[in-house]
């Protein structure tokens, strides 16, 4: 593997590892999390404004065939984080967990026809280990018997990862025509526009009013989890093939049980280390027996 790849690679892991820390700051906050969600990412979308923002950097996007995949980039990533909410809401966190992160599958079904690359036969078997894994952490969760899953709730979980893949595949074919700090501040922005309506009927009557607490976890949300963590993902995505990088995906969910313990004081359990084992060795594998994307793909 080449420096370029490895850099790739380790930009991307380090931005699912600051993004599983999303789950502990939201616990640990009072605030709705449509609140906290647009919040999030109007904090984001500043921050990279003000640092990123230039005409040389933005120059491009107001092209015909690029503003268009900019704005389906936005649809995707808010109907992902609407849906999971619903998810969670009608179907539990542990079946909404499983739903969203089935989504590598997605990617490696529509990618070849896509992008044009074809799926490895290794990512098959990555997935496999850490869709297992995956079930091994949420073991504790499912066999409680207090699972009631509605038919609305399983739809959302089921478009909640397909939405999250079809964003993920919009990025893939602008990486190398766009910067990378530009479609996180589309994408911020256009998160923020369209959940801004969402967090307002959420709360609008309800009387509540933000702590401090709630804004020093905005303010993490959007500076670390956000800003910094989606310029990562979209930087390192331009070398590392989106098969490879859905399965890194799943470090997310085992990177989350680990913040719980240091900031929140929460056990990990035998499961979550044993699910956990698997999706480590589903990211090694792919890592070392996947081929590094050097070559430019047709855009989606």
């Amino acid at each position: 593997m080449n420096s370029r790849a490895a850099r790739a690679y380790g930009m991307v892991t380090a931005s699912y590892l600051l993004i599983g820390l999303t789950g502990t700051l939201v616990t640990w906050a009072t605030a709705p999390g449509s609140v906290l969600l647009v919040l999030r990412f109007a904090i984001a979308a500043l921050a990279i404004g003000a640092v990123f923002a230039r005409r040389r950097r933005l120059a491009g996007v107001l092209d015909h065939d690029v503003w268009p995949r900019l704005l389906l980039l936005g649809v995707f990533d808010a109907a992902a984080l609407l849906l999971f909410v619903v998810a969670v809401r009608d179907a539990g966190v542990a079946i909404a967990t499983l739903f969203l992160f089935i989504q590598p599958v997605w990617i490696a079904l529509l990618a070849p026809r896509l992008l044009g690359h074809a799926t490895e036969r290794v990512v098959y078997v990555a997935i496999g280990l850490a869709l297992a894994g995956l079930a091994v952490i949420l073991v504790p969760a499912v066999s409680g018997g207090g699972i009631h899953a509605s038919a609305l709730g399983l739809l959302a979980g089921l478009c909640s990862g397909f939405s999250y893949a079809g964003f993920a595949l919009v990025v893939k074919g602008l990486a190398r025509r766009v910067e990378s700090t530009t479609m996180v501040l589309a994408e911020c922005a256009l998160d923020w526009l369209f959940l801004l309506p969402f967090a307002l009927w959420q709360t609008l009557g309800a009387g509540y009013s933000l702590t401090r607490r709630d804004l020093l976890v905005a303010l993490v949300l959007g500076l670390v989890c956000t800003a910094v963590a989606y310029t990562l993902w979209m930087e390192g995505v331009r070398w590392v093939r989106v098969q490879h990088s859905a399965v890194l995906g799943f470090l997310t969910p085992v990177a989350a049980p680990i913040y719980a313990l240091v900031l929140l004081g929460q056990s990990i359990t035998a499961w979550m280390l044993a699910g956990g084992a698997l999706i480590l060795a589903a990211g090694i594998l792919v890592v070392l027996r996947g081929q590094a994307d050097l070559e430019s793909e047709p855009p989606v």
